[in-house]
């Protein structure tokens, strides 16, 4: 840009002839320059700092949606989770039942293997000893004239008092 007085703008040597005012005038197209500088520089940098803002609003936007993903899937295993272990409690309890069933049956296989009753002196009965009568023998499980796995049939007279 050229001066009135034929000089450029980025001259800092001034003709000795030159006025007050030429003086001036290079100082305010320099003001000038610098606030158009300035000006540009704030703009850009308003504009780096509305792009990081954006940039960030997206970012929570993203974690939002994953996060609420999360909860979601935490709430799905939090449920699977108290179905099994109420199933798991279910089955243990089924399993103590069990124990204690099988436990009682091998006790009255174990009798009947044994021989079944006592005699007067409170001692299982030996097969070795047991009486028989043309061949048939006392022992009631030898002869199979009982049967654990028959009913007992009853009236319901017999439980008035």
């Amino acid at each position: 840009m050229a001066s009135s007085s034929g000089t450029s703008s980025g001259s800092t040597h001034l003709p000795n002839s030159g006025s007050e005012e030429d003086l001036q005038m290079v100082m305010n197209q320099r003001k000038q320059k610098r606030m158009l500088s300035n000006r540009e520089s704030a703009r850009r940098s308003r504009m780096r700092k509305q792009k990081h803002l954006d940039d960030l609003l997206a970012q929570v936007n993203q974690l939002r949606k994953e996060n609420s993903q999360i909860i979601t899937s935490l709430n799905i295993t939090t449920q699977h989770y108290s179905r099994f272990e109420s199933e798991n409690s279910v089955l243990r309890t089924q399993m103590i039942e069990l124990s204690t069933r099988l436990q009682s049956l091998n006790e009255i296989i174990h009798y009947m293997n044994n021989g079944g009753g006592n005699n007067a002196n409170g001692v299982f009965y030996d097969e070795t000893q047991a009486a028989t009568f043309d061949g048939f023998s006392m022992n009631p499980w030898n002869n199979n004239l009982f049967c654990v796995n028959q009913p007992i049939m009853a009236s319901a007279d017999i439980f008035q008092y």
